[in-house]
């Protein structure tokens, strides 16, 4: 059975894609990152999805405070509302797919895995540059390159199962592989309950809807 490194955020999109390589039959190894986001909330549900697969759960510890985004500078307010369109938003944090895929990389050459799993999307999402399908075959290309598994013929793949899919199929894919979806939590925000009001909680709320399911988890207030 070959391995594979889960980038695991706890989120709908991460979560269906780690239930996703394991119905494609890898050995998992999922991993998180405490980079001093905005909040931890997602990183407990990150914890409860790999206890709920029993799957091994590696936890890194990265300083990404530096880095100016509304996930990481509580004086940058989280967007609430807004219409989505292909203007990239405050909530980006400047390279983090890269530096995540990069580190990743590393893990998949000390535990010998072959592949990368993320759970990017490029159909309903906030616009971020490097969830791209672009992005990510220049990035493989960089991995064959740079990496002894890459100049021994043997490079690490990059697999991005949910790239073309609507949050609505994410949430149906997730529905048919019976994944934990009250488990997982997207809200930029944190607290106790989700916002029901930033960029992923309109999205992950628009994708249940068109689903035709219920959403789990709870919200504050009135969402629509």
């Amino acid at each position: 059975m070959s391995k594979a490194v889960i980038l695991l955020s706890g989120g709908l999109d991460s979560t269906v894609t780690l239930a996703q390589a394991l119905e494609d039959g890898h050995e998992v190894i999922a991993l998180s990152f405490r980079y001093g986001q905005r909040h931890t909330k997602e990183l407990e549900s990150a914890k409860s999805v790999c206890r709920y697969y029993g799957v091994e759960h590696v936890i890194l510890d990265m300083d990404m405070s530096s880095f100016r985004s509304a996930l990481t500078k509580k004086d940058i307010e989280v967007p609430e509302n807004r219409e989505i369109d292909s203007e990239i938003p405050v909530t980006y944090v400047p390279a983090r797919n890269i530096v995540f895929l990069s580190v990743a990389a590393g893990i998949c050459e000390s535990m010998d895995a072959d592949r990368i799993y993320i759970g990017a999307n490029a159909i309903d999402y906030s616009g971020y540059p490097d969830c791209r399908p672009e992005f990510f075959a220049a990035f493989a290309e960089m991995l064959s390159k740079g990496t002894k598994a890459g100049v021994e013929g043997r490079p690490i793949k990059i697999e991005t199962p949910i790239i073309h899919m609507s949050k609505a199929d994410i949430v149906r894919l997730g529905k048919k592989l019976n994944v934990p979806l009250r488990l997982t939590w997207s809200c930029y925000s944190g607290g106790e309950k989700a916002c029901g009001h930033c960029d992923s909680c309109i999205l992950r709320l628009k994708g249940f809807s068109e689903a035709g399911y219920i959403d789990e988890i709870e919200y504050r207030g009135e969402v629509s």
